[in-house]
Order: structure tokens, then sequence, then C-alpha cells
């Protein structure tokens, strides 16, 4: 049996279910350098870096998950949508940063 086309807003909508916020960042770095045709313009990224390290905790939830999907969207536009959504979907519960942690 073949699996679904992954879309999308249905990843992003996996991704927020269960009051998921983003992977923990160790994973949500690893997505990151999955993302293809990544560039540096000048100091910042294209796309731009997850919201890790000194700005994780200086970070509300909710700009995580705008991020998270800034980096879904990013990969659906270059044709990686299937392999980070495997990525994402075979995370198990505890590798995720949830709202109220």
């Amino acid at each position: 049996m073949t699996k679904p086309i992954e879309t999308c807003d249905a990843l992003i909508a996996y991704c927020r279910h269960n009051d998921r916020v983003c992977p923990q960042p160790q994973l949500w770095q690893q997505l990151w350098e999955k993302l293809p045709n990544r560039k540096q313009i000048g100091v910042g990224w294209e796309p731009s870096l997850p919201l890790i390290l000194a700005a994780w905790h200086d970070t509300p939830a909710m700009l995580k998950m705008l991020r998270l999907a800034e980096h879904i969207e990013w990969a659906d536009r270059h044709n990686k949508l299937q392999e980070i959504a495997s990525f994402l979907r075979e995370l198990p519960e505890e590798s995720w940063h949830h709202i109220g942690d």
C-alpha cells in the first residue's frame, strides 16, 4: 500500500496536533540541514535558521511554530516535502517541544 501524497497544510497541522510546537533543538537543526538550497544572505540565512540555542528560551511558542511552518513550506517549494514529512512524522512524541513545556 502506498502512502498518501503529503500536503504542506496537512504536515503543518500534524506538527501542531497534540500541542506540538516544534522538534527539540538538535532535531530541528537536523531538519533544517535537510532543506535544499539553503544559502547565507548577509548575516542571515534563507530559509531562516531554527529558533534554537540562545533563541530557544527567548522565543514564544507561536513564533517557533511559524518558523517550523516556514521550513515546511520551503521544503514544499523545493520538492522535498515528502522527505521532511517522513522525518517529522517518524519523531517520537518526546522528541517534540510542546506548549507548556
